[in-house]
Order: C-alpha cells, then structure tokens, then sequence
C-alpha cells in the first residue's frame, strides 16, 4: 500500500495495527492459558488469566478513542477508512474472547475443590484447542490481509459448534445419572459455550478481513450447527 504525503498519517495507522496484534497475543494467550488452567485445576494460573483482561480492555479502549480521532482529522477514504473501522471491530472482538477465557478462568476458581471427570474437561480442551488454531489462524490472516486463510477460519467455525453439541449432550447425561455431578458439569457447561462463543468472535474477524480486503461482506450463512437449543437427553437413554 503507497504511503501517505503526510506521514504521521501512516504512524497513525502503523500504530493501530501494533496495538491489535498486542490484543491478538494477549488474547491468544489467555485462551490457551484458561484452559490449561481448566485441565491441571490450576487456580494459581487462573488468577492470572483473569488479571490479564485489564490491559486487553484498556487497549481496546485506547484503539477505539484513536480510531475516532483518526477519523476526525484525516477524514480517511476507501480502504483507509476500511481499516480504521476494522481496527474498532477487530479490537471489540478481541476484547470479548479476552472476556470469554477469563469467565473459564473464573469456573476453573469455583469448582476448586471438585474432583473433575477428566474425560469430560478434556473435551472442552479439545474445543478449545481448535478454537485457540482459529485464533491464531485468523490473526495470521489479519496481518496478511489473506482473504483465503480467512474464509478457512470461517468455514471451520462449524466444527466446534458440533464439538459443543457433543458435550452438552454428555454433561446432561452426567447430571441425569448423578446429581452430585450437576455443580461440576454446570459450571463445566457454561465453560464450553465461552470456548464456543471464542470461535464465533473468530468468525467475526474473518468477515471484517474479508471487508476490509474487498469492501464487500461474505456472501451466505455462517456454517454454524449449534444444536444444543434443541438437545434433550431422555432419562435412561
């Protein structure tokens, strides 16, 4: 892209690019991290995921505030103006997948003192685990400005909807067979559908990509299969 006559033009925007690849590593590492903590019950590297979520809100708001004032005196157009809005999308996305690892951060704090059924937390580590690969995947393609590597994160976000369908029918059956399971499983419930919801706001990123590449939204229905509005175990089954 050629640069700007004036250049603190570029420097502005140089700088909010910086500044959404910090909040894409934080984000990446929370994510990773809050499972990690979910798995080992490790409430030591919870606190830190939870305490980590401060700078992410404070350079989303910082990108948010620069990206108004960007607008305001430079009055960007066509794909300038494109990237500044990204940049306030992107970081309002980011935001909330720091917001979503650090809700897994804050279950892996209340069930403490449970003895986790780990075939079940393993399940939602390998949700995670594909949520975490769209992440970076997605990012990668932010950087590059790679519509193709973005349409491929877009087109995965199916796989941990059907992962999540998965699980949500194998808690229910755990809390059907024991009641003593239904704190743990709850809790390890509303875990999966953050690692559920951290692969939407990926998708999010992937279609302001694409827009900020062509200036065109994706064409069609997101490939989501979350059935778990409709899921039902029946008792005995």
């Amino acid at each position: 892209m050629p640069g700007h006559i004036v250049t603190s033009y570029d420097t502005d925007l140089e700088n909010l690019r910086r500044s959404i690849s910090e909040m894409g590593g934080i984000a990446e590492k929370m994510t990773g991290e809050a499972t990690q903590a979910l798995v080992r019950q490790d409430g030591v590297l919870a606190q830190a995921v939870i305490a980590a979520d401060k700078r992410l809100d404070t350079l989303q708001r910082d990108i948010e505030e620069r990206s108004v004032l960007l607008i305001a005196r430079r009055q960007p157009m066509a794909v300038d103006l494109r990237e500044t809005i990204s940049a306030i999308r992107v970081s309002g996305d980011l935001e909330r997948i720091g917001d979503l690892a650090k809700n897994v951060a804050k279950r892996v704090m209340a069930i403490a003192d449970h003895a986790p059924a780990q075939k079940i937390v393993l399940g939602v580590r390998h949700m995670s685990d594909l949520a975490e690969g769209q992440l970076k995947d997605v990012l990668d393609a932010y950087a590059s400005r790679d519509t193709k590597a973005a349409q491929d994160v877009w087109n995965r976000d199916g796989e941990i909807d059907a992962l999540y369908n998965s699980l949500f029918r194998e808690l229910l059956t755990y809390m059907m067979e024991d009641p003593r399971n239904i704190s743990f499983c709850t809790h390890l419930l509303f875990c999966a559908k953050n690692v559920e919801r951290i692969g939407d706001h990926t998708t999010n990123i992937a279609e302001t990509i694409h827009y900020l590449a062509t200036g065109e939204n994706f064409v069609g229905d997101r490939p989501k299969n979350d059935a778990s509005n409709y899921a039902t175990v029946e008792p005995g089954a």
